[in-house]
């Protein structure tokens, strides 16, 4: 190994606000608010905050799939919530999600609203309201639910792991990007015995499975996570790439992609989306040309 470092962890962890790299101004070791500021809310009962990263990607995708299947209920405003100026550190934020990590969903449809964070419960929250993408019978449903949860509990190691020490960390060090790149290939393999013999994650249906799965591992072997793709030899998992592609074709996916979206084309950036004409009226480029 080529690491060397000079570094001893002290007995006692105090924080130093200078260690956070690039991630400072938003990492902390205490939870709560750092400033008043309340949420707006729009006109339709599901109200999302929400960023155009993977976990923000799942929901919007999720609910502009229900609106393509005709579930008129599924309409939504989405929010920005920009994590680098610490919006999630708000305190109407924080009031719908004590984590303060995006995205939150209010669901005002009943007499009494519903706060959901954590996209995975947000997922099945909907799923279990519409009746859809979610198998109701077993084993489907089990499945289902399984695939989910390996995603929540994968990730982890694909972003905060691999991501983190591959793109972000101010020095590059063999061992964790060793370690998590490991993990990674492991990871994909996975995904890419199971679409071996399987059209989706779960089975022959398309469910919140693939919509959890499809922004973290989608994007990756498709070469939009990390700069990664041609480092970990992403074309090699055949199964994962004909099913990110497959799914990257359905238009609800590229609409659920381009919502809270702040990077790359502006042509694909809808920073708030109110209503379905806000595609083709309110996205980046077309702001910036009005």
């Amino acid at each position: 190994m080529s690491d060397t470092t000079d570094y001893v962890p002290p007995k006692v962890w105090t924080w130093d606000k200078a260690s956070g790299g690039r991630f400072a101004n938003i990492n902390r070791p205490i939870a709560g608010p750092t400033h008043e500021k309340e949420l707006p809310v729009g006109k339709h009962p599901l109200q999302l905050y929400s960023l155009g990263t993977p976990n923000g990607i799942k929901v919007t995708v999720m609910l502009e799939e229900l609106l393509a299947a005709g579930h008129k209920g599924a309409e939504y405003d989405a929010w920005l919530i920009k994590i680098g100026d610490g919006d999630q550190f708000g305190s109407g934020f924080v009031e719908f999600n004590p984590n303060s990590k995006i995205p939150a969903l209010m669901d005002r449809s009943g007499p009494t609203p519903i706060r959901i964070f954590e996209s995975g419960a947000i997922l099945v929250h909907l799923a279990e309201k519409f009746g859809a993408f979610l198998p109701q019978e077993q084993p489907a449903r089990a499945e289902t639910l399984s695939w989910l949860f390996w995603q929540m509990g994968s990730a982890p190691f694909l972003g905060g792991g691999f991501g983190h020490f591959y793109a972000y960390a101010p020095t590059k060090l063999e061992y964790p990007i060793n370690r998590y790149a490991m993990e990674v290939k492991r990871q994909l393999d996975v995904l890419d015995r199971r679409l071996a013999d399987n059209a989706f994650i779960a089975g022959d249906a398309y469910t919140i499975a693939d919509m959890a799965i499809w922004p973290w591992y989608g994007g990756l072997v498709l070469g939009w996570q990390y700069g990664a793709a041609e480092f970990l030899s992403v074309q090699d998992y055949k199964n994962v790439v004909r099913w990110a592609e497959q799914l990257f074709a359905r238009p609800a996916v590229k609409r659920g992609r381009m919502v809270n979206r702040v990077v790359g084309d502006p042509s694909e950036q809808l920073h708030e989306r109110h209503d379905a004409g806000d595609f083709e009226t309110r996205t980046q480029d077309k702001l910036a040309g009005a």
